[in-house]
């Protein structure tokens, strides 16, 4: 007859915590139709999500915007994965260049080629210069990522993605011809995004 108590016997209970997704949007803010927008409202019946607020001012600033990043990062406790678009992509690189704290992992979604001419609409490589986004770091990130990268994206050929992502160190993942992964390239709800999450969480 064993003398171990019952409740000893019991299988240990899991401490680990899900992780926090923090939402990172692109120099345009939040947009009522983006993809990142119905991820959030989809994910926080779930678990934690939190996104970076718009700025009211210095919008182009790249300090601003890293600044922005970092007092959202700074409010999250435990684990923690980025999901960036676009301009909010670059500005996790540039985060790291300055911060140290662990990811879990970071999705870079979109990311635009800030270092040739974009199109009309989009800021001029003078702005971006005087605003602090170029050069784009190119070291390896210090955190496991992903680079979603559309085939027919207009802020960025394939090829330089795919550098950027081999100089980052991130997985490339190659999304097909989905534009920029915007409202104006018909998206609306991505769901992809949440699968590649889940691979970071993997």
């Amino acid at each position: 007859m064993s003398d171990t108590n019952p409740e000893e016997r019991k299988a240990p209970v899991s401490t680990t915590r899900q992780a926090t997704i923090l939402i990172v949007p692109g120099l345009r803010d939040h947009v009522e139709d983006h993809w990142q927008t119905h991820l959030e409202r989809k994910l926080s019946s779930v678990r934690q999500v939190v996104s970076v607020p718009p700025l009211e001012t210095d919008k182009l600033s790249c300090a601003a915007r890293v600044a922005a990043v970092q007092r959202a990062i700074e409010i999250i406790e435990g684990p923690l994965i980025v999901v960036a678009h676009s301009a909010g992509a670059l500005m996790m690189v540039h985060w790291a260049q300055e911060h140290t704290r662990g990811l879990e992992g970071v999705l870079l979604a979109a990311p635009p080629d800030f270092e040739s001419p974009l199109p009309a609409g989009y800021p001029t490589p003078d702005a971006l210069q005087a605003n602090g986004w170029l050069p784009v770091p190119r070291h390896a990130l210090p955190f496991r990522s992903i680079v979603a990268a559309s085939t027919n994206d207009p802020l960025a050929t394939l090829d330089r993605v795919t550098q950027m992502a081999s100089d980052w160190g991130s997985e490339l993942v190659d999304v097909g011809a989905l534009g920029h992964i915007n409202p104006a390239s018909g998206f609306g709800e991505w769901p992809l995004a949440e699968q590649l999450i889940r691979s970071l969480e993997s």
